[in-house]
């Protein structure tokens, strides 16, 4: 027997337990406490550097390669796609479903079905009533001009009829009572965009220079990801402010399917294109030591008029008919050593460039330097004198591309929480009753009372303009007297 008794003991025990689970997950203790984990998180996914948005060379710098691994380590990193983060987010999720759940049955009730007919117990324990005495005795008509008051102060005044006696109830603003349910739906759809973001949102970085297209990026610590359509990039640059500091860079970016465009814009940091779900972000802009354009001023030796010649790297431009020239080489920061030239640096501040002058009539070709090198030049033998007159490089803009599933969720719960919480701050639910009583002698009062769900002191002032209103209308219909204190309802 005492073993039965112990293995019952134990089942209910195992049953409990869920139970005690779920109420614990319900406690507003344990909601709160997610919620202030998530909060610091969430801050620190902000204030540490996050991948891949940061490039790893600026990592490299912010941090030592002890405090970086540490931190890759713990994915603070990577704060948004942590699985913790997830198990985190999944779990104030349960919280706010637990509290919700154990609490909307009675909150439903009270809001469903609200106390209209109050007791004489109930009539007793409102703090907020009075008692308005009436010369006539007409219950009908105390209740009508109660009822117009209520009218002109902005209720619905709705008439309750019970077997021995009928009352007036009417009430603003019932919502109110639901706006914490409203606000709890807009969190666990933020957190559900969050959670879907987390497991099959991606980010990946991507540099492109002018006219380069792609059609597949590298997320971090993932497989390359077709995007499904090509991203071009079709001309980028920089806006600096009078003293030389970047205003602003931008892009003009190209979306192309099956080799036509179907989308242009120039984005701009927080302006980003967005096609087919997937963001492209203005993230970084730089020079990439390569020339773009160079523009070349040829001045014939034999007198005739100078022309301008714009040439890229490579190419090949005709001066006249006998004689064309190429840009071989070109050096934004040269140096010469052991009879070669060499990049110092990928800055515009000492150029060179290496032209080939090619003449179709004796197939000779003859190398000019700008400026003159020597050992290497042959600027004499060449029938233009060639000057520089402008440099174009080449820049790359670096994108950042973000697929976030989610993020209907997100905006839908952040639109929620506005409506939300303009509920919570904005409306007050404000319940009047008016009923008619006798006192011990048998004359005929109107019972008024009222209460707000917050917002006390206003609600005094509100429920004294109501009552004044209600005795302004029997005095003009069946007449009143002086309002009489409240405790006088004792005993009634």
């Amino acid at each position: 027997m005492a073993c039965f008794f112990l293995a019952a003991r134990g089942i209910t025990m195992a049953a409990s337990l869920p139970r005690k689970i779920w109420q614990t997950l319900g406690a507003i203790k344990t909601g709160v406490i997610l919620l202030i984990l998530v909060v610091i998180f969430s801050a620190a996914g902000t204030v540490i550097l996050q991948r891949p948005a940061t490039d790893p060379d600026e990592m490299q710098r912010a941090y030592s390669p002890q405090v970086l691994q540490v931190l890759d380590t713990l994915k603070l990193t990577d704060v948004f796609h942590a699985w913790w983060f997830v198990l985190l987010m999944a779990l104030v999720s349960l919280s706010i479903i637990s509290a919700s759940v154990q609490r909307f049955p009675n909150a439903w009730r009270f809001f469903s079905r609200p106390y209209k007919s109050p007791d004489q117990n109930f009539r007793n324990a409102l703090p907020q009533h009075t008692l308005i005495p009436v010369k006539d005795k007409d219950e009908e008509a105390a209740v009508s001009a109660a009822e117009r008051a209520l009218q002109k102060s902005g209720f619905r005044p709705e008439r309750i009829v019970r077997e021995n006696n009928f009352s007036l109830f009417g009430e603003r603003n019932r919502i109110s009572e639901m706006a914490v349910y409203i606000v709890h739906a807009s969190l666990l759809l933020i957190f559900l965009g969050g959670i879907v973001d987390a497991l099959y949102g991606w980010r990946a970085f991507l540099s492109l220079t002018r006219g380069e297209a792609q059609t597949q990026v590298q997320p971090q610590n993932s497989k390359p990801r077709d995007l499904g359509f090509a991203i071009r990039c079709d001309s980028a640059g920089r806006e600096n402010y009078a003293d030389g500091s970047p205003k602003k860079w931008w892009s003009n970016l190209s979306v192309l399917e099956n080799g036509k465009v179907v989308q242009s814009k120039q984005i701009v940091v927080n302006e980003p294109l967005v096609y087919n779900g997937i963001r492209f972000y203005q993230a970084s802009f730089g020079d990439t030591g390569k020339i773009d354009k160079l523009v070349l001023t040829a001045t014939a030796r034999d007198g005739r008029a100078s022309k301008d010649i714009p040439i890229g790297l490579d190419e090949t431009q005709a001066v006249d008919n006998d004689t064309t020239v190429r840009l071989a080489e070109f050096f934004p920061d040269y140096a010469v050593g052991d009879g070669k030239v060499y990049a110092r640096s990928n800055s515009l501040e000492n150029p060179a460039a290496h032209l080939v002058v090619e003449s179709k009539k004796s197939g000779q070709s003859i190398n000019v330097w700008l400026p003159p090198i020597p050992g290497l030049e042959q600027n004499g033998d060449s029938p233009y004198a060639f000057e520089g007159k402008d440099v174009q490089m080449a820049y790359f803009t670096g994108l950042e591309i973000s697929h976030e599933p989610g993020q209907w969720a997100v905006w839908a719960g952040v639109v929620l929480m506005g409506f939300g919480l303009a509920v919570v701050f904005y409306l007050v639910h404000v319940r009047i009753w008016v009923v008619p009583v006798h006192d011990a002698g048998g004359r005929l009062q109107l019972w008024v009372g009222g209460v707000a769900n917050k917002n006390k002191d206003a609600f005094e002032q509100r429920f004294n303009d109501v009552v004044k209103e209600i005795e302004a209308e029997l005095k003009i219909s069946v007449g009143a007297g002086t309002r009489e204190p409240a405790a006088a309802l004792a005993g009634n």
